[in-house]
């Protein structure tokens, strides 16, 4: 049998963020070979060869169908792929590594606040002094579509091999298109994201590719991984409540309807599923119903059925 490729980040935060995330989920993660090898285990996730990659890398294997599973960014994906949902497909987002792709120009351009505003400046710019905005960005193909979406056109863009967000300062460039978290780097160097300048809001997220060929065993490893991930989601969302009386039909269908309430099993009885947000108020409804005592606990694990990643995964996958 041949094993799940899958990939994560090999290095920095997003690294830390997503090994910590994958044992929180009840994996085993140990690199192989030391802190520079490329090569790492994944135990309680069957047959998985799991190799430690860049993101970019991540995001080109994934697209050319050399790697099945990945962690990566979505900027990185809409970069690479001008038809992402051909090549592959984002399951969810994980919740870290969260950044912007934006349109930033110097603080000094008082009159430019919009991507209209940036247009008319550029032509006034391109008639004054015979040439064209230059843009300074790891980001060509993202920054052409959206130029083109905005009828932008006056403008050169030009790789930028450093920090993006000194290219202004330094005279490489007029203005950037770079990535932000806070936006404190652009604020530190003078620049200023327009109003309406955002691509992309991305984050480290759980991909699959459509280009790599699949086996059903590969298919099957990947649905356990995605489940153990699901139950581990839904466990965080919810609650588990004990009554010490058996609700009366009436308390059990005014509970479901404004708290959601459910029951843990098919017989009703005295074990309920809850939102997290709503548990307290569920466990004073039951309570104030004479059903006392009420115990709320936490599960680590709670698998219902097929999930959302388990479901986007099979529809991807034409399962």
């Amino acid at each position: 049998m041949s094993a799940l490729g899958f990939a994560i980040p090999s290095k920095g935060r997003l690294k830390e963020q997503t090994e910590a995330f994958l044992v929180d989920c009840g994996f085993g993660v140990r690199q192989i070979g030391g802190e520079r090898a490329y090569q790492a285990e994944l135990s309680g996730a069957g047959q998985v060869q799991l190799q430690l990659l860049s993101a970019r890398e991540i995001a080109e294997r994934l697209i050319d169908g050399s790697l099945q599973v990945g962690v990566t960014g979505q900027d990185l994906l809409e970069e690479i792929s001008p038809n992402l949902g051909n090549d592959a497909a984002i399951l969810d987002g994980l919740g870290f590594g969260g950044a912007r792709v934006v349109v930033a120009v110097p603080t000094s351009w008082i009159d430019v606040d919009t991507m209209a505003d940036l247009d008319r400046a550029a032509e006034s710019f391109r008639a004054r002094h015979g040439r064209r905005l230059v843009v300074a960005t790891k980001f060509q193909n993202l920054s052409r579509r959206f130029f083109a979406r905005h009828g932008f056109s006056a403008y050169r863009l030009v790789d930028s091999a450093g920090a993006t967000e000194a290219a202004p300062a330094t005279g490489a460039a007029d203005l950037i298109v770079d990535i932000t978290t806070t936006g404190a780097t652009l604020k530190a160097n003078h620049l200023k994201i327009l109003d309406d300048g955002e691509m992309l809001a991305s984050e480290a997220s759980l991909v699959v590719s459509l280009r790599a060929d699949w086996t059903g065993e590969q298919k099957a490893v990947l649905e356990g991984l995605l489940r153990r991930i699901d139950a581990r989601r839904n466990a965080r969302a919810t609650a588990r409540i004990e009554t010490g009386r058996v609700p009366d039909a009436a308390t059990r269908e005014s509970a479901a309807s404004s708290c959601g309430l459910r029951p843990a099993s098919a017989e009703p009885g005295r074990s309920f599923l809850c939102p997290q947000a709503q548990v307290h108020a569920a466990a004073a409804l039951l309570e104030a119903a004479g059903c006392g005592p009420v115990a709320v606990s936490a599960s680590d694990f709670l698998y219902e059925g097929d999930g959302l990643l388990v479901e986007r995964a099979k529809s991807a996958l034409g399962q």
